[in-house]
């Protein structure tokens, strides 16, 4: 019946697993078409009473071009498909960003724009399985870690990943924080106000975006109570959009004033852990950057993620940007680095807070990058081992093109490496760990960031490396190159 079709329909799009597929009169994707087997039969589970229905949908889908089908019959099951395949990126983009990801709140840095919350991290090998299978196919694909659409900026995601390696501490201080606010709630037809996964909600975006500067704070709580009330109203748990429930809104939000009054007990409890994650954040952050820009793609850099990105969701990440901020410190870092770059990179690791440090990162590699473009756009791309006590906390690959080297080096997991206030810096933190170089690399190598020279002896020494900063690209020097 056509209420069976329509049904059937709604069953299907629902049931979709990507956003979308990309069948057309030229093109025919196994890809495309394993999706619908798989939306179709999904469906199938939940509604096996349209199981003929669905069938037919499947075939209607996947069959348009059968010889006894007439030209005319053809076509239009062709625009009825290309019609059909507009349909399902907007219902992914409403049931899945703008609800799901609002409400499923287990670790929110997984809930972004084409990630998936089941997936919780990915091995060290699955990371090169992947860059090396874009190096193969996708050379040129953009690597964004922030845009206009992201749910949460790049660094917010970069400090709320450190509670993944604090999970006890982080299980208590929660704890600790909900006895404390406990009396702050509100009872809304005989409910909590906000409930224990909106609370949850809270303390995690409060972790992710709390500023580092003291006057950026100033307007915080009003920042937070706009998006708080976004995110409440696309979760549509108590309100929405459409059907707004004033009072849970006014009771959440009177919540969230009364928590970030300064010198309450919330606060006082709150800043420790804050300062604790924010510090491990800031490294998580670099060697994100750093990878992002020498792993295979095209780097992309959203308006104001050249300084720390703690935004939200828009229209949060679309407030006013102080280029010229940006632009005075750019200046000043190229003008210092030319002289003397172990002062300069002292200081901004003593005032990392500000973000420079993180600009001079993207300035230095990408100047290397730039005098180097064959090298990253065309360079294969090489997974590289490291050995010793702490083999599991670094991230290491290279990328050669003939003579040419660059060896990616970035720290992870610092939270078991170094205590809380502590760089991971030096061969006292490192030991013995160190790299396991291809026979054929090169002796010498320059580190891009610092400009330190390194010799690889009987491996590259970790220690030697993360000496003067929490990252490296090491690239072969010009005689090794020629030679």
């Amino acid at each position: 019946t056509l209420y069976g079709l329509k049904r059937a329909l709604v069953e299907a799009m629902a049931s979709f697993p990507v956003y979308r597929t990309y069948l057309s009169k030229e093109d025919s994707r196994a890809a495309d078409r394993t999706y619908i087997n798989k939306a179709v039969e999904k469906a199938r589970e939940r509604q096996p009473g349209l199981r003929y229905e669905l069938d037919f949908v499947e075939r209607f889908l996947l069959i348009p071009w059968r010889e006894d089908l007439s030209q005319e019959e053809r076509s239009q099951r062709l625009a009825f498909i290309m019609r059909f395949q507009q349909f399902t990126g907007p219902l992914m983009a409403k049931g899945f960003e703008d609800t799901m990801l609002y409400v499923y709140n287990r670790l929110i840095s997984l809930n972004e724009v084409g990630g998936s919350p089941r997936l919780f991290g990915i091995s060290l090998n699955q990371f090169h399985d992947f860059n090396s299978g874009r190096m193969n196919h996708w050379p040129h694909s953009l690597s964004a870690t922030s845009t206009h659409d992201t749910k949460r900026g790049e660094d917010v995601r970069a400090r709320l990943n450190v509670l993944s390696e604090l999970p006890h501490e982080w299980e208590d201080r929660l704890k600790t924080w909900s006895r404390l606010n406990r009396k702050r709630k509100r009872k809304v037809r005989g409910l909590e106000a906000p409930d224990r996964n909106d609370e949850y909600f809270l303390y995690q975006t409060l972790i992710g975006a709390f500023p580092f500067c003291k006057e950026h704070r100033l307007e915080f709580p009003d920042r937070m109570k706009n998006y708080i009330l976004k995110a409440v109203r696309e979760a549509k748990v108590h309100t929405a959009w459409l059907k707004p429930d004033a009072e849970y809104e006014n009771a959440y939000l009177s919540f969230l004033d009364e928590i970030l009054i300064p010198g309450n007990p919330f606060l006082e409890a709150f800043v420790p852990f804050l300062t604790k994650v924010a510090h491990f954040g800031i490294f998580n952050s670099l060697s994100q950057t750093l990878i992002k820009m020498t792993s295979p793609g095209v780097p992309d850099f959203y308006q104001g993620s050249e300084l720390w990105d703690l935004n939200l969701v828009d229209p949060d990440n679309r407030r006013p940007v102080d280029f010229a901020e940006r632009e005075a410190y750019l200046t000043e870092i190229k003008t210092r680095a030319e002289t003397d770059i172990p002062n300069l990179i002292r200081e901004l690791l003593s005032t990392r807070e500000d973000g420079r440090i993180k600009l001079f990162l993207i300035h230095r590699v990408l100047t290397a990058r730039r005098e180097r473009s064959h090298l990253f756009r065309e360079g294969v791309y090489l997974p590289i081992e490291a050995v010793g006590l702490y083999k599991e906390h670094i991230v290491a690959y290279a990328r050669r093109k003939e003579s040419e080297w660059a060896v990616t080096v970035a720290p992870r997991f610092l939270t078991a490496l170094v205590g809380e206030g502590e760089d991971p810096l030096g061969e006292e933190r490192w030991k013995d760990t160190r790299l396991v170089l291809p026979e054929e690399a090169p002796e010498r190598w320059i580190d891009a960031v610092t400009g330190k020279e390194i010799k690889r002896g009987k491996g590259l020494v970790v220690g030697e490396i993360l000496k003067f900063f929490p990252g490296a690209l090491l690239i072969s020097t010009a005689s090794e190159a020629s030679s």
